[in-house]
This record gives structure tokens, C-alpha cells and sequence, in this order.
């Protein structure tokens, strides 16, 4: 049975995706318009929090949060560096320097402990990432008296303590990339925060440092949540948290086919709610483990086998003189298998009973 590592589709929604198009590339407005207006508040809602504003894309979002935030040239912000590259990437376009916390294997994020590890004089933020959209312990770091920027990126609709992800740093990002659990036709980010100075800066930074296109107060940005994306979005958040909920249908359907047998998934704290935007685990050889599910014709994929510490681009950051041995772990071992609103309960033993063919 083939089964796709990416089990979605948007196929049921492109007659109302076209019709809204239509609708706006008539109208005439096509930069912060009623579709961005909108939009903003039905996330906001959603979130419960005080503000949204939508801006060009994830990595952007990161960007302009931190500089919203406070964080300036020479400050220190700590971040992971089991996470995609572009949460480390905005630290340093922001003007900062990243300073990598260890990851708990299990869980795949941040620790409290590990955060506190690396608290310097220095520290402007601290930006845990949500990983593969399991909560990462943001309660946890709000302690510090430090600014937490939450990286939601593919956490989109988790909660913890029963609150949305996005409600419990001091602000938090989003990416609306067509893969992620609630995705566009192309790319859009959102930064969502309840304190008001720091949405206002926010708005003024991703139009150029302006509030009235007239008066710059700072170097700011050309990044905005285009109306067309913003009208794709309108409609697919509604369905969120249905498909949210099939993905966990699908997480339930792996353990109950006895996934556990053969490799570790990711670990969930007690209580909270992942959106399984990855389905990821361990093993002790995933690259034969991979290679025996794509002959069974099953997607499977490493994600961050070179840390993000270790990415040529960063070399003059420390490289391997940093110790990580959690993230070098969870990069050697991890491996996602396939997710998605349509994964069936057939496919998913079709995964597990591949999983099983190497074991002893």
C-alpha cells in the first residue's frame, strides 16, 4: 500500500478558494485591505489573544517579533538548534546573537532547565519552538523576567494548560506555508501578542517603519499578509480544528497498532495537545528504517540531521565546540512517518507493519 508522508488535500475547498479569489482580485484591493482586517481578528479570536497582524511570511514574522520586543545588536537571544534553520536565522536579522539551548530527546524541545543553562546578562528573549507542533513548556520560561517569543510555526491550534499555543509567551509567530497545518497558496506569517505597544511596532515595522507613509520612525520591513492569501485563509480556519483532530485520530491510530514496539515517538507532556504537524519518532537505525518503508512504497523523512549550529553558514558561531548532546541524539535518530487529515486507520498499519518487517 502506498502511503504519502504528507496525507492532506485542499481538493473539497478550491470551488469556495476560486470564488474568493475572483472575488478580491475584482475588488481592487490587493495590500492590507478588509480580507487582512479580517482575517487578523478571526485569528485573534481564535488564539485569544489582543492582537494579530499578518505580515509576508514565518521567518519574517520571527524577525520583526524580536525587534518588537526589544531585542537589539549584541543582545542574546536563546533558541534551539533542533529546529528549522530560519528560527536561527531571524535571531541573527534581527541583529542578535542565537545562543543554543540542548533539547530533551523525548520531547524534542527546550527544557526549562536547559533554557536557564544558558541565562546570561545579555539574554534580550527566549524563543522556544514549538516543535513538529508539540508545546514546547513556554509557562515554564515566563519566569526568567526575560521576554519569550513563542515559534509557532507548526504548532498551529495545540493548547497547554488548556490555552492556545500563541496565548502564553509575551508574543508568538506563525507560518501560513502551504504545508503547515493551516496553510495558504503561498507565503504568509502572522506575529500575535495581548500587549498593545508591541503590536503597534509591529505594524509600523512590517510597513517600512511608518504608520502614515509619510514619517519613517525606523528601518523597518516590506513584509504583508496579502489580501489574496488572507481570503484563502478566512476560509480554511474554520476547518482547523476539525483537521487538528483527525491528525490525533491518526496519532491515536499508531499507537493502538502498536508503533511503540518499534520506535519512539515524539514524547507529549501530560495535559497538553499536539496538532501533529510531523509525526516523528525514534529508532536506533532510522536511515535503514527509512529505506525499508520507501521500498514499501511509505514516505519517510529526517528533518534535522545537521543541527542548526552546525550549518556552514553559522560556523563562526561556535560549531562543534558547542555541546548539544540531546539535539546530536534526537538529529541522528529521529524520523518522520506519515501524517496528515486523510491518513486512514489501513494506512497507518500499513506504516506500522512496515516498521515491523527489520525488527528482531
Amino acid at each position: 500500500m502506498s502511503v504519502p508522508l504528507f496525507a492532506t488535500s485542499l481538493d473539497a475547498y478550491q470551488g469556495r478558494i476560486a470564488e474568493r479569489l475572483t472575488a478580491v482580485a475584482a475588488s481592487g484591493r490587493y495590500i492590507l485591505g478588509p480580507e487582512v482586517k479580517a482575517f487578523e481578528k478571526e485569528l485573534a479570536d481564535y488564539l485569544g489573544v489582543g492582537h494579530a497582524i499578518g505580515v509576508g511570511n514565518g521567518t519574517d514574522a520571527l524577525t520583526i517579533a524580536l525587534r518588537a520586543l526589544g531585542v537589539k545588536a549584541g543582545t542574546e537571544v536563546i533558541v534551539p538548534s533542533f529546529t528549522f534553520y530560519a528560527s536561527v536565522e531571524a535571531v541573527l536579522n534581527a541583529g542578535a546573537l542565537p545562543v543554543f539551548a540542548d533539547v530533551d530527546p523525548a520531547t524534542m524541545n527546550v527544557t526549562r532547565q536547559t533554557v536557564q543553562e544558558k541565562l546570561t546578562d545579555d539574554t534580550a528573549a527566549i524563543l522556544p519552538v514549538h516543535l513538529f507542533g508539540s508545546p514546547a513548556p513556554v509557562d515554564e520560561l515566563c519566569g526568567f523576567g526575560v521576554p519569550v517569543l513563542e515559534d509557532a510555526a507548526q504548532a498551529i491550534g495545540a493548547r497547554r494548560g488548556g490555552r492556545r499555543i500563541g496565548s502564553l509567551g509575551h508574543a508568538a509567530t506563525f507560518s501560513f506555508f502551504p504545508s503547515k497545518n493551516l496553510g495558504g497558496l503561498g507565503d504568509g506569517g502572522a506575529i500575535v501578542t495581548d500587549d498593545a505597544e508591541v503590536a503597534d511596532r509591529v505594524r509600523r515595522l512590517r510597513f517600512h517603519g511608518s504608520t502614515d507613509k509619510v514619517t519613517y520612525t525606523e528601518v523597518g520591513y516590506n513584509s504583508r499578509l496579502d489580501e489574496l492569501q488572507a481570503a484563502v485563509l478566512r476560509i480554511l480556519l474554520p476547518e482547523l480544528d476539525g483537521w487538528n483532530e483527525a491528525r490525533r485520530a491518526a496519532a491515536r491510530a499508531y499507537e493502538e497498532a502498536g508503533i511503540r514496539e518499534y520506535v519512539a515517538p515524539q514524547a507529549i507532556a501530560p495535559g497538553d495537545e499536539p496538532v501533529y504537524h510531523l509525526y516523528v519518532v525514534r529508532s536506533l537505525d532510522p536511515e535503514g528504517l527509512q529505506k525499508r518503508l520507501e521500498a514499501a512504497g511509505i514516505g519517510a523523512r529526517g528533518y534535522y540531521r545537521t543541527p542548526v549550529h552546525l550549518q556552514p553558514a553559522l560556523a563562526g558561531l561556535g560549531g562543534d565546540r558547542i555541546e548539544l548532546p540531546g539535539t546530536m541524539e534526537v538529529a541522528r535518530t529521529h524520523l518522520a512517518l506519515p501524517m496528515g487529515t486523510q491518513l486512514g486507520r489501513k494506512q497507518v498499519e500499513a506504516v506500522v507493519a512496515a516498521c515491523a518487517s527489520g525488527s528482531t
